[in-house]
């Protein structure tokens, strides 16, 4: 399978459980809080911020629901 991945602000390609995979400007600080790191994510629904951060992300698809 490719991976498939979002960024914040796209819609989701596939239901499934998201994993954090690094912020859009390159970095990975400050980390995100633990329930911040996986998140439930619909087909078609828009990939959220790192909230805690206030911060654009990379979200890796790691299981299909």
């Amino acid at each position: 399978m490719n991976q498939i991945r979002c960024k914040t602000g796209q819609s989701c390609p596939k239901s499934g459980v998201y994993r954090f995979d690094g912020y859009l400007d390159g970095t990975n600080y400050p980390t995100p809080h633990p329930h911040e790191r996986e998140i439930p994510l619909a087909e078609r629904n828009t990939a959220p911020p790192v909230h805690s951060a206030n911060k654009g992300c990379y979200w890796l698809l790691i299981r299909l629901a």
